[in-house]
């Protein structure tokens, strides 16, 4: 892209803020240029969003009737995905989906509550209250 291309549509999806955006100046060499948005990449933003909100309401239920564990609504919520999750708390992805089932959760231990506690940026004692509300 070249510098006097570089997309400047004030993007509702950057809340204000600019990204840094590398282009190509008149010689040919890449310059650093400031973008407020691009309306392609807010839609799918946007889309993406709306998607995992879908999921977080679908996990939600399932937590609420006590299918599942509150983890995968968490995960969803921080914009997460198992892969994502497996990287931060160090567990292998087939731990987390069994981690998901409301039974396996409420007997976790916790050192492993408290590595999900820290991927999702939360003190101990309130994932530890997502426990409680299980029982």
């Amino acid at each position: 892209m070249k510098l006097d291309e570089v997309p400047q549509d004030h993007s509702s999806t950057y809340g204000g803020h600019s990204k840094l955006v590398y282009a190509v100046d008149a010689s040919g060499h890449y310059q650093r240029a400031q973008s407020d948005g691009w309306e392609p990449e807010a839609y799918a933003t946007q889309l993406a969003v709306a998607e995992l909100e879908a999921h977080e309401a679908e996990a939600r239920g399932a937590w609420q009737r006590g299918e599942a564990s509150p983890l995968k609504c968490l995960m969803y919520r921080y914009r997460l995905d198992e892969p994502a999750l497996g990287q931060i708390t160090g567990l292998w992805q087939w731990r987390i989906r069994r981690h998901f089932r409301a039974e396996v959760y409420r007997r976790l231990p916790a050192s492993i509550l408290a590595r999900y506690a820290e991927a999702f940026g939360l003190p101990l004692e309130e994932l530890l209250g997502y426990q409680k509300d299980l029982a």
